[in-house]
């Protein structure tokens, strides 16, 4: 029998800039109730990499409080579906996020980027025409499943986010001079 399966809340503020929207968690970030729990899963790396923080060091809770102080969202394409696994292929009878909603109440956004193939050919159609407001980054999946391309080719993809990402002068903790 196919599990049922929910997403997370997203994690944004009204300065976010750029929102990372992924497809639905896996199994291990479901037992963890955290997003990109697998420990393979290179999300914390690649990010972390592009805003200069460690943030595999950090707790899970330092991480997200990261993501926030650099403009950075995240979320997930689908709200609930059904899946065997964690593979994105075997996503079923899916209902996507309101992302549309979303968007709109994000006044500092100016990039939508889909980690993997699944979330940026489901996220585009649910955004339909309101993608066109924004700029659109397809990345590689951070995922271990996406095994064709190694973690330095992703990371030059990834750096991309580097043009939106960046430590907000009204919520750091360490303002640039």
């Amino acid at each position: 029998m196919t599990s049922f399966k929910r997403c997370f809340p997203p994690v944004v503020d009204v300065h976010t800039r750029v929102l990372i929207l992924g497809s639905l968690p896996g199994e291990a970030s479901l037992a963890h109730q955290q997003y990109y729990a697998h420990k393979q899963n290179k999300f914390w790396h690649l990010v972390g990499d592009v805003i200069g923080v460690d943030l595999p060091a950090l707790d899970y809770d330092a991480r997200l409080q990261e993501l926030r102080e650099h403009r950075v969202g995240l979320w997930d394409v689908v709200a609930e579906a059904r899946r065997d696994g964690s593979l994105d292929s075997n996503i079923r009878d899916h209902a996507g996020n309101d992302l549309v909603a979303l968007i709109d109440g994000l006044p500092a956004l100016e990039a939508i980027a889909f980690n993997g193939g699944t979330a940026a050919r489901l996220g585009e159609r649910i955004l339909g025409v309101h993608a066109q407001r924004f700029r659109l980054l397809n990345l590689p999946s951070s995922s271990p499943a996406y095994a064709s391309m190694n973690f330095a080719a992703k990371l030059v993809a990834w750096r991309a986010l580097s043009d939106f990402a960046g430590a907000s002068k009204h919520i750091s903790k360490h303002p640039k001079p």
